[in-house]
């Protein structure tokens, strides 16, 4: 999922929740209230499968964040009481907003009415809050410093795997000098630990922030926005969950600058996400250098060396196939078409090639597991492409390539099959 970076909202589009049928969304003032008490208001079957029923659970009031503007859902559990003192602890596997309402989706039924504690994984709360506002102070410090805008925002889901969170700009390249610098800008001000606060402000009131600049951009909504500030960097219209000073972001490295269709894509990660790569960096590094039997300071060297070996490797091993497909070729008796069998694809190719070479028709057939493959190359003007394609019709597969050499895949009990219709085709 993919969000706006500025003015995004995340859910309630920025604003402080005015006007939803939610009474109260905890989440955007009491960002650090991880557990709270609350009324189940609505319940409802979500889905079934494989036999397992999901349900959606509404409360008058939860600190439970749902998936929006770029920013995933948080999890944790709901905890009913019973007049007997038996407690049910259900779940929370993830949090949607639908017709203006939150929903906590739940493995377990709950009646309206009942009175629950609602207790969100803190873990994974301020890892999102971290991601979030680093990525503000990243989009704000390349605005200030270069002035590239950010045009998107993906928090990455640590959950499922993907420890890093992107950005998207509006520029056609970012160079390496111009990383660093932002990278050490963004970490002196988490250094000087800014104050990060949250307020709204009336919709005419944002709307001369954004003419004089304070706002970039603002959400498309009525009444008051939801605004994050950073203490001397920035503004920005806003509905996620941020820490409550820049120290809290707890470091952001850049991992990776990409092209993308639209730009530049900027990979990074912050607090203990950091910690995580760098630690996964570390250790490849030092297993690199263990298994080339060499330092870090002398990896880069050793590695190029290798490169360079197997770079003249691979050209000694490709003189011996075509010197020894060269060979083959010449020894293959008389006739103008030849069919023979070959180990490899490779070396299919380049044996077709050499046959070719000779004013002949190669048919070269090579069989690999349960998939066969047979090279037809011409030295002759037969359109090998042409006749492979009609060909591999009759078979029902598909394939095909240039006039000179083409080449068709089929099912391992289909290869003579096709042999002998390449073979009908070029009056062999």
């Amino acid at each position: 999922m993919r969000g706006e970076p500025e003015g995004d909202g995340g859910a309630g589009g920025g604003g402080g929740g005015q006007g939803l049928s939610v009474a109260e969304r905890l989440y955007y003032d009491a960002q650090e209230m991880l557990e709270f008490s609350a009324e189940v208001t609505d319940i409802r079957l979500e889905s079934r499968a494989n036999g397992v029923n999901r349900w959606q659970v509404a409360l008058d009031r939860t600190a439970f964040y749902p998936e929006s503007g770029g920013q995933p859902w948080d999890v944790g559990t709901l905890e009913a009481v019973a007049r007997s003192g038996a407690r049910l602890e259900v779940p929370v596997l993830a949090v949607v907003e639908a017709g203006g309402e939150v929903w906590h989706v739940v493995e377990k039924p709950m009646t309206a009415g009942t009175m629950v504690t609602g207790r969100v994984d803190e873990a994974r709360r301020r890892d999102h809050m971290q991601q979030h506002t680093g990525q503000h102070l990243l989009s704000a410090v390349l605005l200030r410093e270069m002035g590239v805008e950010t045009v998107s925002f993906h928090l990455g889901a640590s959950h499922m795997g993907v420890e890093s969170s992107t950005i998207d700009l509006s520029v056609g390249s970012l160079g390496r000098e111009d990383v660093v610098r932002m990278e050490m800008v963004v970490n002196g001000l988490i250094g000087e630990d800014r104050r990060v606060s949250v307020g709204t402000v009336e919709r005419g009131e944002a709307e001369a922030m954004l003419a004089r600049g304070d706002l970039r951009k603002l959400p498309e909504r009525v009444g008051a926005i939801r605004v994050v500030e950073i203490d001397g960097v920035e503004w920005n219209a806003c509905g996620g969950t941020h820490v409550g000073s820049t120290g809290r972001i707890g470091g952001l490295v850049i991992r990776r600058v990409e092209k993308v269709k639209q730009g530049v894509r900027v990979e990074f990660c912050c607090g203990l996400r950091a910690v995580r790569a760098a630690r996964r960096d570390y250790e490849t590094v030092g297993e690199l250098g263990r298994v080339l039997s060499t330092g870090v300071g002398e990896l880069v060297g050793k590695v190029g060396g290798v490169l360079e070996d197997a770079r003249a490797a691979e050209k000694v091993r490709r003189g011996l196939l075509e010197e020894m497909a060269g060979f083959e070729a010449r020894t293959l008796g008389d006739g103008r078409v030849v069919v023979v069998a070959a180990r490899s694809v490779e070396y299919a190719k380049v044996l077709g090639g050499k046959i070719a070479g000779l004013g002949r028709v190669g048919i070269v057939r090579v069989v690999e597991g349960e998939r066969g493959t047979v090279v037809l190359a011409a030295g002759d003007g037969t359109d090998c492409g042409a006749v492979m394609k009609v060909a591999l019709e009759v078979l029902g597969a598909r394939g095909g390539g240039s006039a000179g050499l083409a080449q068709g895949g089929v099912a391992v009990e289909d290869v003579e099959r096709l042999v002998g219709e390449l073979r009908g085709r070029v009056g062999g």
